[in-house]
Formats: C-alpha cells, structure tokens, sequence
C-alpha cells in the first residue's frame, strides 16, 4: 500500500482564483505535489490539501 506525505496549504480570503491556480501548479511543478483535496470556505477562503507519495528507501547489502 502506497504512503503519502500531505502538505495542506491556506489561501486567505481575497486569493483570486488565478493566483490560487499558480500557487498549487508551482507546487506540483516543482515539489511534485498533487490535489488531494480543495476545499472552499463560506468567507471565499481556500485550504488546499496536496499529497506526494513517499517511497521507502531500501537498504542495500
């Protein structure tokens, strides 16, 4: 069964939607980060949570 690592990520009221969109594609450019989860809040704020999954290093003989 696959781990996952979360990173959950808060967008204050006032993000605009483009900006949110960059924000999380950065995230999955360049940390290699995936929407789990978006979740909109009745004050229009954000809370975005991205996993990436965690691969056990093995130990070599």
């Amino acid at each position: 069964m696959a781990e996952y690592a979360y990173l959950v990520i808060y967008l204050p009221r006032g993000t605009s939607r483009d900006t949110a969109r960059k924000i999380l594609a950065r995230h999955a450019e360049y940390g290699d980060w995936e929407l789990s989860r978006l979740r909109l809040n009745a004050d229009s704020s954000r809370k975005a949570t991205l996993r990436r999954r965690v691969i056990p290093a093995v130990r070599t003989f």
